[in-house]
């Protein structure tokens, strides 16, 4: 199932979004603020994506999709790229339990196969072990790029000989790696950054943007609040006339 095409549609506000994305900015700026190292902004951070998995499962939003490692992110020092994979190793093997418990699937987007051996080994184990959860679906973006993934998906149409004219949008999207999910209903940003970063830039057409001055390791459920309370009091029209 693709992506809902929401041209003819419209939403009034109060609903919650079906789907939340969220990009995980300021764990280097929050470290640096305390004189520690960078890694500790990282280490802080799970600890905030621990929260706000938990607080969306219990709201009953259906999709949280974060920004956990993007290709431009291997320009970063090589120990500091161990130290992410490291700890989402231990964020992943140490959430198991409570992934299945809570009925919450695993699932990855982007290119999880240009990760190391042992990292993917992980995260196709929890995938597995998570794949029957019905009460939420954590998508964890990975090895992604929004311009890749869009290329990636022409690649694959021309390698398949498609009719120019069958090519629609929602056909378009079954070929990237989000087929079968919703668009983002909301994205959100930390840290005060404003802009997209390579993040879902074709699934974000039509999405409601939150940004908030907030550094990652310190948003909490209460941030999201604020951000699902503001996007009820808007009205999405998707284009069409007021």
């Amino acid at each position: 199932m693709s992506p809902e095409n929401h041209s003819d549609e419209t939403q009034e506000a109060g609903a919650l979004p079906r789907h939340v994305a969220i990009i995980m900015d300021g764990n280097g700026r929050w470290a640096k603020q305390r004189g520690q190292p960078r890694s500790e902004g990282h280490k802080a951070g799970t600890e905030a994506a621990r929260q706000i998995v938990t607080h969306c499962r219990e709201l009953g939003i259906e999709h949280l999709t974060l920004y956990t490692f993007s290709k431009e992110n291997w320009k970063r020092p090589r120990a500091e790229i161990d130290v992410l994979f490291d700890l989402l190793i231990r964020f992943i093997r140490g959430e198991q339990h409570r992934l299945v418990q809570e009925s919450i699937r695993l699932n990855l987007i982007g290119e999880p196969e240009g990760l190391p051996s042992g990292v993917r080994q992980v995260l196709r184990h929890v995938c597995n072990q998570t794949a029957k959860g019905e009460r939420m679906v954590l998508n964890l973006a990975l090895n992604y790029s929004g311009r890749d993934e869009i290329l990636a998906a022409c690649r694959r149409i021309l390698s398949q000989g498609l009719d120019p004219e069958r090519i629609t949008q929602e056909l378009f999207s079954d070929f990237l790696s989000t087929a079968n999910l919703p668009d983002p209903d909301l994205v959100i940003r930390t840290s005060g950054e404003r802009r997209l970063s390579n993040f879902l830039l074709f699934q974000s057409a039509y999405s409601e943007f939150y940004f908030s001055d907030t550094l990652w390791p310190d948003y909490s459920a209460a941030d999201l609040d604020l951000a699902l309370e503001d996007y009820r009091h808007r009205c999405r029209r998707f284009g069409a006339a007021r």
